[in-house]
């Protein structure tokens, strides 16, 4: 997380752009929510080729490495997201591989499964993002989703597979838990 002492901070002020962190410096409770799943559930990503999109800090990227994925990319639309997973990643001890710029309107990846934690924020946002997570579905990838049940959220194309309480530092109630859910595509 990004703090005054942090170097993550450092980074964020970096250009004085913003007078906040920018929205990668916090752990969204789609990105906390699925860290946890794979967690419990490191079988899910053991040995697999793994996206992690909109990777933002690389919360999601580290766990499924430290679950045992055989290989991480993490994307992101900003550079200093793509640095700060990067230092995030050797903070943790593991090895990611990272690519800025926006993949979604490219065919999928060559890859097993697409992580994305909190890509359903936005209405704009999700009217994109969902055909490309349903070409990657079509093209035999799985598609885990992370989200607290935003309002954008195409529930009727998801299958939810895990419940856990994570604090959600986007939502209006900066960092207080509530209950955010693992869903699989359909």
């Amino acid at each position: 997380m990004a703090t005054p002492r942090s170097g993550l901070y450092r980074l964020a002020m970096a250009d004085d752009s913003d007078l906040m962190p920018p929205y990668w410096a916090y752990p969204w409770a789609g990105g906390a929510v699925l860290a946890h799943y794979l967690f419990d559930h490191p079988e899910e990503v053991a040995g697999k080729r793994v996206v992690d999109l909109g990777t933002g800090s690389g919360l999601v990227a580290i766990a499924a490495m430290k679950c045992g994925a055989a290989q991480v990319l993490a994307i992101d639309i900003d550079a200093k997201a793509i640095a700060a997973a990067r230092l995030n990643a050797h903070a943790n001890d593991v090895e990611i591989e990272t690519r800025l710029g926006e993949i979604i309107e490219d065919e999928p990846p060559e890859a097993d499964m697409i992580l994305a934690g909190d890509v359903f924020y936005d209405e704009a946002l999700a009217e994109r993002v969902l055909p490309f997570l349903g070409r990657c579905r079509a093209a035999g990838l799985d598609v885990l989703i992370g989200d607290p049940g935003r309002a954008p959220l195409p529930a009727t194309s998801l299958e939810k597979i895990a419940e856990y309480p994570v604090p959600d530092f986007g939502g209006p109630a900066r960092g207080t838990a509530a209950n955010s859910a693992v869903f699989r595509l359909r």
